[in-house]
C-alpha cells in the first residue's frame, strides 16, 4: 500500500513576511491521515485548509483565506511539503503570513528532513489526467495533459534583457526537486520595488530573500543561470498542491502565475470528466510522481 505521510515531530521556524514585513513563528505539526495541509492561524483562531476551494487573493503570492482570516505566501512552503512527502500536516502561524526564509524552498525542506516522516495506516490516491485542460489569459496560458508521471514545461518572457526567453522541462520527484528546483529564489525588478512598497507588498524584501534584477543585471549572485524560470516551476508545484491529491498529468505553462496556476487546479477539479482517481501506480512512477497534498514518498 502507498501509504499517506504526515511528520514524526513537532519543529518550528521563524522569519519575516515578504510582503508583509512582520515576524512570524511557524509550527508544523504532525496530523492524523485525512487532514491534509491545514493552515491555523494560532492568533485568530481559524484553520484555513489548503485547497484551492479557499483562495482569496493570487497578487505577487498566493493567499488563502476563511471566516476573515487569511494566510499569505504560502506556495513555497506547500511545494516543500509535496516534495518531501507529507500528506497531513498543521501548520501554525502567528502572523498572516509565512516567513520567506531565503526566498526558496531549500529552508523548508531542510525543516522538514529535520522533523522526519512518519507513514499513516491509510492508502493515498492519485488524479491521473485523462484529457487535456486549458485556461489562458491574452497571451498567459497553463494546460496541464495525460501524463504517467508529474511533469512541468514552463516558459517565460518578460520586457528585460536578461529574461527574454527562459524555458526548462522537470520531471518533479524528490531528488529532481530538492537539488534542480528548490534553491530557485523568488525574484523580482528593482524598478517596481517602490511602487510595490506603496501598494503595502515587498515590505520584508531584501537580497536576502529575493534575486533583485536591476537595469544592466542582477544585484546579487544567481545560484542557476536560469533560475528566474526554475522558481516559476516551484511556485507551480507550491501553487498546485492546492488539488488536494498528487497529480499525473504534464503542465505546460507559458508566461503563467499564481493566478493561472489555481486557476488551472480549479478547472480542472470542475471538470470532472478530464481525470479520474486511481490507485498507487507502478512503483516506478510512484518513485517519481510527487505532487500535491499527497505524495509519493518520504525524505528520510
Amino acid at each position: 500500500m502507498d501509504a499517506q505521510r504526515t511528520l514524526r515531530r513537532q519543529i518550528s521556524c521563524a522569519g519575516i513576511g515578504l510582503h508583509s514585513g512582520n515576524k512570524v513563528t511557524l509550527t508544523l505539526k504532525p496530523a492524523p491521515a485525512g487532514t491534509g495541509i491545514l493552515f491555523r492561524r494560532v492568533d485568530l483562531g481559524v484553520d484555513i485548509p489548503a485547497t484551492v476551494a479557499h483562495v482569496t487573493g493570487i497578487q505577487y503570492a498566493t493567499v488563502l483565506g476563511k471566516d476573515g482570516a487569511t494566510v499569505e505566501t504560502v506556495e513555497h512552503l506547500l511545494a516543500a511539503l509535496t516534495s518531501a512527502s507529507i500528506d497531513n500536516v498543521i501548520v501554525e502561524l502567528n502572523q498572516r503570513e509565512v516567513p520567506i526564509m531565503d526566498g526558496s524552498a531549500a529552508p523548508f525542506l531542510y525543516l522538514l528532513h529535520e522533523a522526519g516522516v512518519k507513514r499513516l495506516a491509510a492508502p493515498r490516491q492519485y488524479l491521473k489526467v485523462l484529457r487535456p485542460v486549458t485556461v489562458s489569459s491574452g497571451d498567459k496560458r497553463v494546460a496541464v495533459y495525460p501524463s504517467d508521471h508529474f511533469k512541468v514545461s514552463y516558459t517565460i518572457s518578460f520586457d528585460h534583457p536578461l529574461l527574454r526567453h527562459q524555458s526548462r522541462t522537470a520531471r518533479i520527484t524528490e531528488q529532481s526537486f530538492a537539488e534542480d528546483l528548490a534553491p530557485a529564489r523568488t525574484f523580482g525588478f528593482l524598478k517596481e520595488v517602490e511602487w510595490l512598497r506603496q501598494q503595502g507588498l515587498a515590505l520584508g524584501g531584501s537580497l536576502d530573500n529575493a534575486v533583485v534584477i536591476g537595469d544592466t543585471g542582477v544585484l546579487n549572485a544567481l545560484r542557476f543561470e536560469d533560475e528566474f524560470v526554475r522558481h516559476k516551476i516551484l511556485d507551480a508545484v507550491g501553487d498546485l498542491t492546492l488539488l488536494g491529491r498528487p497529480l499525473l498529468g504534464h503542465v505546460v505553462a507559458h508566461r503563467a502565475g499564481h493566478a493561472l496556476h489555481t486557476s488551472l487546479a480549479a478547472r480542472l477539479l470542475e471538470d470532472v470528466d478530464a481525470w479520474c482517481l486511481v490507485d498507487a501506480p507502478a512503483a516506478e512512477a510512484a518513485e517519481a510522481a510527487v505532487f500535491g497534498a499527497v505524495p509519493a514518498r518520504a525524505i528520510s
